[in-house]
């Protein structure tokens, strides 16, 4: 049995990533994941790090970020895969390096470093960044002022789109960025017509 596709689905709050990375993973009959949070460990270390309410600092935020990451690639992803289960996953490493590296500005190289020993080889066969303007996102989405991330103010989300658009810029052989401003009908059929030249275990 060959290894599954392992696809990731990205971009900033609001610009409907969850939805249609769930749909996909239900279309072609994948395991649906997401970060931070997919595990029992991950379920409290993703309230940490979402309470606004409990200071702290960018570098505290990433590690446990990334310690939520290492421990789902290496009891969820890694076996799914290894098993020629099909993974689509919504956020994953781009999200620490655009909200983390960009958003925070924590040092990149420093964080590709500590990215690659949280995940080791498991990196996406393909990431799909749905794009949006920030007014579009603004008027979709209702600041959550408890969310560490919804209630940044809009430079910080700025800095975070321009960090997704500056790493599909520098792995565009393995990134597809989807215009996210259209209907969600619209953006499924752009995602579709791309994910119909991989090559998929199931559906």
């Amino acid at each position: 049995m060959g290894r599954g596709l392992f696809l990731a689905f990205e971009g900033i709050d609001a610009s409907g990533k969850s939805t249609q990375a769930r749909r996909v993973a239900e279309l072609h009959d994948a395991h649906f994941a997401f970060e931070p949070g997919d595990t029992p460990l991950g379920v409290d270390l993703r309230r940490w790090i979402l309470d606004a309410s409990t200071p702290m600092s960018p570098e505290t935020e990433v590690l446990l970020l990334l310690s939520d990451r290492s421990h789902h690639v290496h009891t969820v992803i890694e076996p799914a895969l290894r098993q020629g289960r099909d993974v689509v996953i919504d956020r994953y490493f781009a999200s620490t390096l655009a909200y983390q590296g960009h958003g925070r500005g924590l040092d990149l190289a420093e964080l590709k470093a500590a990215t690659d020993l949280a995940i080791g080889t498991c990196l996406p066969d393909l990431t799909i960044l749905i794009d949006i303007e920030l007014d579009v996102a603004n008027e979709r989405r209702a600041r959550d002022a408890k969310d560490r991330f919804e209630s940044a103010d809009l430079d910080f989300h700025a800095r975070v789109r321009e960090g997704y658009l500056e790493l599909a810029r520098e792995f565009a052989d393995v990134w597809f960025v989807v215009d996210g401003s259209g209907s969600e009908e619209d953006v499924a059929r752009v995602i579709d017509e791309r994910l119909a030249t991989l090559d998929w275990s199931h559906g």
